[in-house]
């Protein structure tokens, strides 16, 4: 195939590498320049969220994305508590954390460890848990003459600290009642 396969790269594999094709009819050259990057975990671009919302019941992903090189390893804690695998918490390889069925008792301030050979760093975050929005009145099926109006209902309860938003979809399709106002209207009950 033409390939040039390295394992293992150390600092001296930098470099400009050439690669030459040839045949009876000539030969052509193509250059590329190899750099090794090396650096221990850093999150100064990518730090952790400071305040990370989770629904009760519902499931969360806190990320760890530190720039390293090489790929660093993972671990996590919860206050003072080293965290590992089980039923409801799962460390992904890349480092983010997953939490299904949060309850009130997964609140608390989170910090992710990542270390590779050039060193280590974390980041800390809180996660706070919010009620579950559910719908509690949703939309019936309706059947309206041609010409004639309709109007559909959906009703939602949601954590009072936060916004709630409706989104009204027609076949999978978003409706823009701005550009659509004159067929549909959206009317808003507080």
């Amino acid at each position: 195939k033409g390939e040039l396969r390295m394992q293992s790269l150390t600092f001296d594999d930098a470099g400009m590498y050439q690669c030459i094709a040839e045949n009876m009819h000539g030969i052509i050259y193509a250059n590329a320049e190899l750099k090794i990057v090396a650096s221990p975990p850093t999150f100064e671009l990518n730090p952790m969220k400071k305040k990370i919302l989770a629904a009760k019941g519902g499931r969360v992903i806190i990320e760890c994305k530190p720039k390293a090189a090489p790929k660093p390893k993972f671990s996590w804690s919860k206050g003072t508590e080293l965290l590992v695998n089980g039923s409801r918490i799962r460390i992904w390889d890349d480092g983010s954390l997953e939490i299904i069925n949060v309850t009130k008792l997964d609140e608390g301030r989170y910090t992710c460890f990542a270390e590779n050979n050039r060193g280590k760093a974390n980041s800390t975050g809180v996660l706070e848990m919010t009620e579950a929005t559910k719908i509690t009145l949703a939309p019936l099926n309706v059947d309206v003459t041609v010409g004639e109006n309709a109007t559909m209902q959906c009703i939602a309860s949601h954590d009072p600290t936060l916004d709630l938003t409706f989104i009204w979809s027609l076949n999978g399709f978003v409706i823009d009642f701005e550009k659509e106002h004159e067929h549909y209207e959206r009317n808003v009950m507080v």
